[in-house]
Formats: C-alpha cells, structure tokens, sequence
C-alpha cells in the first residue's frame, strides 16, 4: 500500500500525525510543531491510497458522510486514520498511535494515577484539546487494571485505537458504527453485560452524558474524555450540555459520581526530547464536591490550588515534579512488544480491496521495489526519493 511508505517515513520522523491533502506535500507534526516533506502529492496518488484502504462499505458510508474514521495497522503501526473530502479532492489525516503497550510508566505519567482506577464505582473525566493523548492515558488507566485485577471491562470507542489483550482482566472492546450504531446504544447494552468498568472514548452529547452517569452512581467505574482546555471547563461543559432547568440536578448528579478529573496537555520534556502529558488532577473532595453542585465552576482552580494535601495536583505541581523527574521512559527501537491486533473482522467488513496494477511505464530514477505496489524500504532508502518515484508513478 502506497500509505506504509508515508508512515514509514512519518515514523521514521518521530511525528505524531501525518496529513496527505492533494497539490500539497506530506505533512507531518513533530513535538507539536508542523512540517511540509517532499514535493506535492497528485490526487492521484492519493485517491489511490484511499482505494487500497476502503472496502466497498467504507467507500458506501464515505460516499453517503463525504469523511470516515477507523483504525489499522498500517505498516507495523497502529493509526487512527479520517479520510475526507476538501476543496482539493480526498484528503487523509493519520494519527500514528504508540508501537507499544501504553502504560502509566511508558507514558511518563504519575504513579498516583494507579491510585484512581483502584475505585470501585464512580466517573473518572478526562479532558483537554484534541490531540492532547487522552486516549493513550485512557489505555494505561486501563491496562493498570488489566494487569493488576481481575474486572470485566467494557470500552465504547470510535474508532478502536489500542487493542487490549485481556490479562488478569476480561476485555470487551465495541466500535460504534462497527459493533453498535452509537454510543448511547452500546451503553444501555453494557448496562445488561455485568461490567465492572466501562471506558467511553468520546462523551458527544446530552444522552451519552446522562448515561455515564447513571452507570457511575449504579456500581460501575467509568471512565470517560470530554474535549475542554481545563477541568474547571470540563466539568462545566458536562453540566451546561443539558437544559438550564435540569442543570443543577445534573450538577448535584456529577458531584456524587465524581472519583476525579484529569486536565492533560502535552510538553516537550526529558532525555530525547519526547512528548510527555502535563497534567492537572482534581480529586473528589468535600470542597471539590460542594463547588460542582453549587455550579461554581469558576472556583475549581483555587480548589485545586488549596487541594495539595488531599491528593490534587495544579499544573505548576505537576511542572515542578517533571523538572525533578530523572527517569523518564525513553522506548528504544528495539521494543519487543508489537501492536495489539484486534480479533478478525468479518467477510464483507473492511476489507482491503484489490491493490490495482502499477503502471508499466518505464520509471526514471529511484524505482521502489516490492510486488502489488507494495513498497519494501530498506533502512538506506531515502523516504522523499520514495516519495518522488511514487509521485512519477502516478
């Protein structure tokens, strides 16, 4: 596939995201920061790209929403991909996932994390900006109970980004639009499956919140992602997606369920200078839980502030502890564990269609080798001349 060669090389780049747009180079965002790579892709060339990963139902539900999103992987690497249409023609926006189990540890956060997913029932929020690795903390808050308890575990995801292999715990993972037409179907199925944590990729709307809800209060441990900048904001993003004169209870609802809330964003930090999560962490406290059910989300920062001794963290702490920090996880290149697979899809879903023949033309330069146009890059390649000949090829 044309795509192994480009996140061959996004990898090879250590970039967390790659976009291909057609008339534009490779774009690729390393440590937060957005770079151009070779000359400009023909819509050719992408548009075969996009054919080699749809199957016929993908390419129904892209015809039909004009965007896609899954996951795959893609050249040894797990990615969450988005195919669109823009101005240009179709566009692909690739997110490259990490090569190895997430962990607490491998994802240099806080130990006192493992703390939270020791709780019995209750709603763990994580929030911060797209792009911020809420998802990759999620998985290592719940391998922490796969590999310590024994729990039913149930994730409602879209897309599936981390596949777990069930360890101590039994791991059941649903993708909406896959395995349930939503997220709030999946959660009232999930209510009739005996979980004992629930994690759910993505709260989008009124329904979805109020269930995650209902699930915390009612003897499950969910955790969950909200978009927002701050956790004040988040809790207060909860709240105010419901009508004004049910906010208040919703308010009082969030205070009795809540176990924490997790504000995360990324800083370049530690020993090859990798992308490591800063976080803020507010803890359900007596002051915690009286500000939310009074809506006085304004005053979380200074219940952060004054909430040192009961656990929370503010970012300055949390900055001051990864500037004492001398044991950041750095993986090598050598990692020896591979990205999870998730169990076979079946017939007729997602699967690849036909690579198309190559052209016969002869090609000038640097020919890319393999069959099927299926690149083969030796470590001495150069990924742009790869880029280049794929670019001629078309």
């Amino acid at each position: 596939m044309l795509l192994d060669s480009w996140i061959q090389t996004a990898r090879s780049l250590a970039a967390s995201d790659l976009h291909a747009e057609p008339g534009m180079p490779l774009t690729v965002r390393v440590r937060g920061q957005l770079r151009m790579v070779g000359a400009p892709l023909p819509a050719t060339v992408l548009s075969q790209a996009v054919r080699e990963l749809l199957s016929d139902d993908d390419e129904a539900v892209f015809r039909e929403r004009q965007s896609l999103d899954f996951s795959r992987t893609v050249g040894g690497v797990r990615c969450r991909l988005h195919v669109l249409r823009s101005a240009r023609g179709v566009g692909l926006a690739v997110r490259l996932l990490t090569s190895f189990q997430a962990s607490l540890r491998k994802l240099n956060l806080h130990p006192d994390l493992a703390k939270l997913v020791q709780h019995r029932h209750g709603l763990i929020l994580l929030s911060g900006p797209t792009g911020s690795g809420k998802s990759s903390t999620l998985a290592a808050l719940i391998q922490e109970i796969n590999t310590t308890e024994c729990r039913h575990i149930i994730t409602v995801e879209s897309p599936i980004e981390y596949a777990f292999a069930s360890q101590k715990s039994l791991i059941r993972q649903r993708e909406v639009g896959r395995d349930t037409p939503s997220f709030e179907q999946a959660l009232l199925d999930a209510l009739r499956e005996n979980p004992d944590v629930l994690m759910i990729g993505e709260m989008r709307d009124p329904e979805t919140m109020r269930l995650v809800l209902n699930a915390a209060e009612t003897g499950h441990l969910v955790l969950a992602t909200v978009h927002s900048s701050s956790v004040g904001e988040a809790l207060a993003r909860m709240v105010s997606a419901f009508p004004a004169d049910v906010q208040n209870g919703m308010a009082a609802q969030l205070a009795d369920a809540l176990v924490a809330v997790i504000g995360q964003r990324l800083t370049v930090r530690g020993p090859g200078e990798r992308l490591v999560p800063e976080l803020e962490i507010l803890l359900a406290t007596t002051a915690a839980r009286a500000t939310i059910r009074q809506g006085q989300f304004g005053k979380i920062q200074s219940v952060l502030e004054s909430g040192g001794l009961d656990g929370c963290w503010t970012l300055a702490r949390y900055r001051d502890w990864l500037d004492r920090r001398t044991d950041f996880y750095v993986p090598t290149d050598h990692e020896t564990e591979p990205p999870a697979e998730l169990p076979p899809v079946p017939a007729g879903e997602r699967a690849p269609l036909p690579t198309r023949k190559p052209s016969q033309q002869p090609e000038h330069g640097k020919v890319p080798r393999g069959e099927a146009g299926v690149l083969v890059l030796d470590d001495e390649d150069d990924p742009m001349a790869i880029v280049r000949a794929l670019e001629r090829r078309s």
